[in-house]
């Protein structure tokens, strides 16, 4: 069970799109860090497991298995692991999407105050 919610997810892949395009210096990836620090750990495990789904680490099928594994092999921080993977937002979106999930539907529960 996905224990983060997808909007969540589509907030993060926003975010990290515009860290992707944007100059150096500007904040998007402090928020964007910020962001994935306050998530709580089962979320972060989520959100990693999502991730590695996305890039076929992991069969959708396996979400479960994947969430254990990030939990069990977290030995950074997850902000600091995810921000190092290129493409990020592409697995993320791509994770969602072989979860059965829509990022254009998730972006629509995104709370606009976050």
């Amino acid at each position: 069970m996905l224990t983060i919610s997808p909007s969540k997810i589509a907030h993060i892949i926003i975010r990290a799109r515009k860290f992707d395009s944007d100059i150096p210096g500007s904040g998007q990836g402090r928020e964007l860090r910020a962001f994935i620090a306050g998530l709580n750990e089962d979320e972060q495990a989520a959100l990693t497991a999502v991730m590695w789904i996305g890039r076929e680490t992991f069969d959708a099928s396996e979400l479960d298995e994947a969430i254990a594994t990030a939990r069990a092999e977290a030995t950074a921080p997850t902000e600091d692991y995810l921000l190092g993977i290129p493409m990020l937002a592409d697995y993320l979106e791509d994770g969602l999407n072989a979860l059965g999930l829509s990022l254009e539907e998730a972006e629509e529960d995104i709370d606009p105050s976050v």
